[in-house]
């Protein structure tokens, strides 16, 4: 296999968004990181490029994206006040889209480190 390097990747493990780290891949795992902490080493090399499980699923079963989509969303508009939780490994234009989700459909975001 060929070694693949990557430089200035970014990692949005913790939210530090640190920008400035170099992987290295066998084109199927990430083998080697510098200059990620523990943290992001750690999640870079949990992370594979091999497909284990379905784009998305109902009720336990595989579905296309578009169904899940649109499953999303006849969830959301029924519900009462549907939270958006977690948001700690997402960028900042994500948690941003995220927030105007929770305003369009009247929901609250509650953030994992409220624990």
């Amino acid at each position: 296999m060929e070694l693949t390097v990557t430089k200035n990747a970014t990692c949005t493990f913790c939210g530090c968004v640190c920008d400035d780290i170099e992987l290295h891949s066998d084109g199927v795992r990430i083998t080697h990181t510098k200059a990620a902490c523990v943290l992001g080493t750690a999640w870079f090399k949990n992370h594979t490029v091999e497909k284990l499980f379905p784009d998305a699923l109902i009720d336990g079963k595989p579905a296309t994206v578009d169904e899940a989509v649109h499953f999303a969303a006849e969830l959301l508009h029924a519900a009462d006040m549907p939270l958006l939780y977690g948001l700690s490994n997402i960028t900042c234009e994500a948690t941003r889209e995220a927030a105007s989700l929770a305003e369009l459909i009247g929901g609250v975001i509650d953030s994992h480190t409220s624990l």
